[in-house]
């Protein structure tokens, strides 16, 4: 069956939440503001549905944004431009499925067209053998850890050169061509559609 990735609907932020704190150790839990915050601010949150259901979420930032995770803040303090993935969560029934590659090649492909670098973190503390090669299989690499104060866990910070940015940057600017493929960041499109719709 196909799996469909696209924008989160403000009315399944409960399942969305229920699905993230039912994701097991690596994942760290939510709680409704904190939701309620990413879908206000995320530049990119985006659910997978396979089969008709919910099967996991993707949730990601822009360099320039103010995001309030220490790991984040981490990347900031060492890179001037990526997109950061905050945090991608899989339905446990759905792992090993594909729906996890089908939101790395989605927020890729989103990605590279404004920013040289994806950025993101694997939590070292309970197993995280399969997520790091997860994560290599899509040529991220370790560049550092961070120990996170606030829950006392260490995370192996990667990273990943986007190939086409410099090409798209050098040929577009700030000025993507407007083609519904290329998308939008959430917020714009919230903030220029006409009232009552």
């Amino acid at each position: 069956m196909s799996i469909v990735i696209r924008d989160v609907r403000e009315h399944e932020l409960d399942s969305v939440l229920a699905l993230n704190n039912n994701g097991g150790m690596a994942i760290l839990p939510l709680d409704a503001a904190k939701l309620r915050r990413f879908y206000d601010t995320a530049e990119y949150f985006r659910v997978a549905e396979r089969d008709g259901n919910l099967a996991g979420f993707l949730v990601g930032y822009g360099s320039d944004s103010e995001h309030d995770s220490s790991n984040f803040a981490w990347f900031q303090q060492r890179y001037p431009s990526f997109f950061y993935i905050d945090r991608i969560v899989i339905a446990s029934r759905r792992r090993g499925g594909g729906v996890g590659r089908a939101f790395y090649a989605d927020a890729q492909s989103y990605a590279e067209l404004r920013y040289p670098q994806m950025a993101c973190e694997v939590l070292l503390d309970h197993g995280a053998d399969a997520a790091l090669l997860f994560h290599g299989s899509f040529g991220f690499r370790e560049v550092g850890q961070n120990t996170m104060a606030d829950v006392d866990l260490r995370a192996s910070m990667l990273l990943k050169d986007l190939c086409s940015y410099q090409w798209v940057h050098e040929t577009y600017g700030d000025h993507l061509p407007d083609v519904p493929w290329v998308g939008h960041p959430r917020r714009a499109l919230r903030v220029h559609q006409p009232t009552g719709t």
